[in-house]
């Protein structure tokens, strides 16, 4: 089976890229281990039963996620009844898991089925396993807090306050699918940073520069084949995490109306519902610098 699908291949075309398939593996290579068993938390997506994606984040002290091969990862970690992406969860479901230290801007991406589930712990029989460049993660030190998660929050539309958490962003995770086309079954979550304010919003429409990258362009690719999405955005100051909902849209060519520097081309999501968690992350993130040459983008014009 082709490691990538065929709306990723097309979505490689139209962005002009040949692409090959160096550094995705069909298991976990042992540095892949090695990091995943030493992170705090853990980012993961799936679909829900009307086929939207959801997304999370898990959370534990190092050691919460294991493998006990190279093709087995699991995680020991509470799952919330009131957290729509975990009650989707079930064996054989398709999932999307990023592990991101922002200590040192490390991430990798692991992909697979679900094999096996208890109340507190899951199973993932991997597929795929593969790392992403550092470029555009926003380095900071992270602190364990004792938090009080409070109930879920659904939102009619989004308030002043979410407003601002996503026009200050310089992270958010993007989750996806793509009707398991491709080896992974098409479950997906990827990183997307750039200076604060590099989601633009506009009504109920959330604009978003799409930055050079590795060039697989796993989540354009699964966005072809699947236009829903969901995003999720952190506070890493009160440890909320905002879940928001949408179908997007691609612009090939960039967005004369949304100029921003560096930007190869734009997607946008416009939004349908949206959900957040108060306090729901056991760790705070302080930032450890600021580096515009690092995150390498511009602003809005």
């Amino acid at each position: 089976m082709d490691i990538f699908h065929a709306d990723e291949k097309r979505a490689q075309l139209m962005a002009g890229f040949m692409v090959g398939s160096a550094g995705i593996y069909p298991a976990m290579p042992q540095q892949h281990r090695d990091f995943f068993a030493g992170l705090p938390s853990f980012f993961i997506a799936t679909l829900d039963a009307t086929g939207w994606p959801v997304a999370t984040v898990l959370s534990g002290p190092p050691g919460f996620i294991s493998t006990v091969d190279n093709s087995h990862l699991r995680i020991n970690a509470p799952r919330r009844e009131d957290c729509p992406a975990l009650s989707a969860l079930r064996p054989g479901q398709t999932l999307g898991a990023l592990g991101l230290d922002f200590t040192n801007r490390r991430r990798n991406r692991v992909n697979g089925v679900i094999s096996r589930m208890d109340k507190n712990r899951l199973e993932l029989a991997v597929n795929q396993s593969f790392g992403n460049c550092p470029k555009y993660i926003q380095r900071r030190k992270i602190s364990a807090q004792v938090n009080h998660p409070q109930p879920i929050v659904y939102l009619d539309k989004l308030d002043a306050e979410e407003r601002n958490l996503i026009r200050s962003a310089d992270t958010f995770f993007v989750a996806t699918h793509a009707h398991g086309e491709s080896i992974n079954g098409g479950a997906d979550i990827s990183h997307r940073g750039g200076k604060p304010g590099f989601v633009k919003i506009e009504g109920d429409t959330l604009w978003v520069p799409d930055f050079s990258g590795n060039r697989y362009m796993n989540t354009l690719g699964n966005m072809l084949a699947e236009p829903r999405a969901a995003l999720l955005f952190l506070n890493f100051e009160s440890g909320d995490v905002l879940h928001v909902q949408g179908e997007t849209e691609i612009r090939w060519q960039g967005e004369t109306q949304h100029p921003l520097e560096g930007a190869e081309r734009f997607w946008c999501l416009h939004i349908r519902r949206a959900w957040r968690f108060q306090a729901l992350l056991p760790w705070r993130g302080t930032d450890i610098e600021y580096s515009p040459a690092t995150l390498d983008t511009g602003v809005w014009a």
